[in-house]
């Protein structure tokens, strides 16, 4: 069964999930969002204990399952400690470098809820003052956030009611481009999750039949190693993970394809299923490139790790400048929505 994507809903899921702030640690809203856009199409839903979503549509075999995840938490930081000064210092949600956030736009919310806008950057960023300001070390101690208030010590600070623990969220700066491309912060997995729904509205608005009950677990904890690592049924024997294919030197993987994961810090990846997806891209004329991913893992390493008897993959679009400033192609959407929709109807890999 031919399917084309409609690249431009994806890409304007997209634009609507990465605008709405959602660290590791503080996903509420953007899970509340993506139930509300699946509650329209008849779908049991349900919130594991974690705070994730776990979408299931039953399919014509409900002994043997499949799980696919995409993940909506994001990179983000946390207040660490309010300074002297009344600048903020940050700790890390996630894995990424300073120096990609220096200079950053982003918002700061209390425990009630309030927001605060405020700048991420170096201590010593005015060279008209720090000699140093360029090769002083992009650290714990030297980032720090300038609050968009008439703030100059610590209690000024905490009057406004930020503290230590508040969440921290970086501006996503979404554009879509005239040559097709989407760039913005939080690609790594909100691009994904808006295919994963873009396919699932698709599937239930033309009443397809899955060959097997197909659970969709929006994961929100991967970026601190542990999203999909539960509530996978006894019955489930595959388990794909849909996350970015990551770009650079040494990797076959493009903007313009859809990355299939072979191995990456955990080892490699069920030898059957991928090669189960290569022939489905092979046989459907869709755009693919296998790749190694080295400083990697996913909701599918976690799943194994926790002890799941699984058959597991990663596939994905290609993002370039990953964990930093993002950006794909609309043919890696497609093709990777395509491969995803073409692997649902398929038959599983026999292990």
């Amino acid at each position: 069964m031919n399917y084309q994507p409609n690249v431009q809903e994806t890409f304007s899921l997209i634009k609507e999930l990465v605008s709405i702030p959602s660290p590791s640690g503080n996903t509420t809203k953007v899970i509340a969002f993506v139930e509300n856009f699946l509650k329209e199409y008849g779908l049991e839903l349900k919130r594991n204990r974690k705070g994730g979503l776990i979408a299931s549509i039953k399919g014509t075999n409900d002994k043997e399952h499949r799980m696919l995840t995409a993940h909506v938490d994001t990179l983000g930081a946390m207040v660490k400690e309010i300074k002297s000064n009344g600048r903020l210092k940050l700790t890390m949600i996630g894995g990424f470098r300073w120096n990609s956030v220096e200079g950053e736009y982003c918002e700061i919310e209390t425990a009630s809820g309030k927001v605060y806008s405020g700048t991420i950057l170096m201590h010593q960023t005015s060279v008209h003052v720090y000699k140093n300001a360029g090769e002083a070390p992009r650290n714990d101690d030297n980032i720090e956030v300038r609050i968009d208030e008439k703030v100059s010590n610590a209690d000024q600070v905490r009057e406004l009611g930020i503290e230590v623990g508040d969440f921290v969220s970086f501006d996503p700066r979404v554009q879509l481009t005239e040559s097709g491309y989407i760039k913005s912060r939080h690609l790594d997995d909100k691009a994904s999750v808006a295919i994963l729904l873009n396919i699932i509205k698709h599937i239930q608005s033309e009443k397809i039949t899955l060959p097997y009950t197909t659970h969709f677990l929006i994961s929100n904890n991967e970026e601190i190693g542990y999203g999909g690592n539960s509530n996978i049924t006894p019955e489930t024997v595959e388990y794909l993970a849909v996350d970015m294919g990551a770009l650079g030197d040494g990797q076959s993987s493009d903007e313009y394809t859809v990355s299939i994961c072979v191995k990456d810090s955990s080892g490699p990846y069920h030898y059957g299923l991928r090669k189960h997806l290569v022939d489905l891209a092979k046989q459907n004329n869709i755009e693919y490139k296998v790749d190694i991913y080295p400083f990697y893992g996913s909701d599918a390493s976690a799943a194994i790790r926790s002890g799941n008897d699984i058959i597991h993959g990663l596939i994905g679009p290609g993002i370039e400048s990953s964990h930093a400033f993002e950006r794909t192609h609309e043919s890696s959407i497609e093709n990777t929505e395509r491969l995803i929709y073409h692997y649902l109807l398929s038959e599983m890999v026999k292990y």
